[in-house]
């Protein structure tokens, strides 16, 4: 792998780590961007040379996209104009649909951010025609989530189930209504985030940006697992032995079972064909797919996660106030989501506790390790996180995908390196 980039000093374990866990055959590129406090302590970039690639490439990060969704709603919180304990309803009347559905009545803003909106799934296939920041404010989707029935898994006891790709629709119906020029996320993202900071961060992309996306590739399933049997690779340090992945897949395959039983419609066309490649395909490049769709650079993230990390505002620009701060990191509430338990507050961010690995191994490969860290992960290995208390804003972004690798723990590596790094500062 050719690395390039630079770290400051103190942190020059992060580059040996970054050095030593790469390899050309199995990780083609990478980006992993660090801020402590306002300065940028790692900026590193990794190319197998196969293809274009820079640290300024944008790479779709799939659900590390929704922290942003969680960001832009809490600016508008900031601003008095949304509640997150409030009923959809009061702000999008046409939700309850025609057969006032009680329970869609009662769902709050902060139920739709914590994957309990009963809409995890949908009976129909949405296209990346109706999903434009045109087609969008003609409420093309709108219209098919006011009428869409709940379900609840119920498997778990728990309302909570992973709204994968949907949670970004609905935040984004809500969104616009609320916004008091009417801009959906992508439009207000670009607007108010991205282009104020200086950061590539999107979630739908213009033709110029478009030449600048390096597209994701997903490994097959067979070379992820012999990872797990050779000696001395990244897989086996940070625990991905074969017995730890058997112990996981063990408490899944359950929930996979009850997902094909269902036989629910793909939710985006291309999807059957495509699969993980759907997102960053052409058809799909003007869409918003605010969940799984964001295409973004380490950079951009983590300059986005500093400012979060450090009260909301970076060297001076201000993203959040106080109160829309608060309000996004508020309220995080335990509840188990399908297999394991997390916890979310009330704008939909994951808030990671070391104490939740007593929990079970799959509370214990998402959390263990990552204790204070705001946000989320995306498929097969993006992070996008932050440490208000030790003031750190993290990304990490591969374009080679590990989805047997739940939780990112490659990309968690970097999360402890950087704060062992700190901890030896002091």
């Amino acid at each position: 792998m050719q690395i390039s980039g630079k770290v400051e000093l103190g942190f020059e374990p992060v580059r040996e780590l970054f050095t030593r866990s790469l390899t050309s055959k199995r990780d083609r590129n990478a980006q992993l961007c660090v801020y402590v406090g306002e300065n940028r302590v790692v900026d590193l970039w990794a190319t197998n040379g196969a293809e274009p690639f820079s640290p300024d490439s944008l790479v779709n990060v799939f659900s590390s996209g929704k922290s942003i969704e969680c960001i832009l709603l809490a600016m508008l919180a900031d601003q008095g104009l949304l509640n997150f304990a409030e009923r959809v309803a009061t702000y999008w009347p046409e939700f309850v649909g025609t057969q006032k559905d009680k329970d869609k009545d009662r769902l709050t803003v902060a139920d739709v951010m914590r994957h309990e909106a009963g809409l995890a799934s949908l009976n129909i296939t949405l296209s990346p025609e109706q999903l434009t920041a045109s087609a969008l404010k003609q409420n093309a989707v709108g219209q098919v989530l006011e009428q869409h029935p709940l379900r609840f898994a119920g498997a778990s006891g728990s309302p909570r189930e992973y709204h994968a790709i949907t949670r970004g629709w609905i935040a984004n119906e809500i969104f616009r209504r609320v916004e008091p020029t009417g801009r959906t996320m992508g439009e207000f993202l670009r607007d108010e985030v991205s282009l104020p900071l200086g950061i590539d961060v999107y979630f739908d992309v213009t033709d110029d940006q478009a030449e600048n996306i390096c597209r994701v590739q997903a490994r097959r399933w067979g070379a992820q697992l012999l990872d797990s049997f050779a000696p001395g690779s990244q897989a086996r340090s940070i625990g991905l032995t074969p017995t730890e992945m058997l112990t996981r897949m063990r408490r899944i395959l359950p929930s996979v079972r009850r997902l094909r039983r269902m036989q629910k419609p793909m939710p985006m066309t291309g999807m059957r064909e495509e699969l993980f490649g759907t997102f960053d395909s052409a058809p799909w490049l003007p869409a918003q797919v605010p969940s799984a769709g964001a295409k973004c650079s380490a950079r951009g993230l983590a300059k986005l996660a500093a400012a979060m990390a450090n009260g909301g505002a970076i060297n001076g620009q201000q993203v959040l106030g106080e109160t829309g701060h608060a309000a996004l990191h508020a309220d995080p509430i335990v509840r188990k989501m399908t297999i394991m338990d997390n916890r979310f507050t009330q704008a939909g961010l994951a808030l990671f506790r070391d104490a939740d690995a007593a929990t079970g191994p799959l509370e214990a490969g998402i959390s263990l390790g990552r204790d204070g860290f705001y946000g989320w992960m995306g498929l097969g290995g993006s992070v996008f996180q932050w440490h208000p208390q030790k003031r750190i804003g993290f990304a990490y972004v591969p374009t080679a995908l590990n989805p047997i690798d739940l939780f990112n723990e490659r990309g968690k590596s970097y999360q402890q390196a950087i704060v062992q790094c700190l901890g030896a500062a002091l």
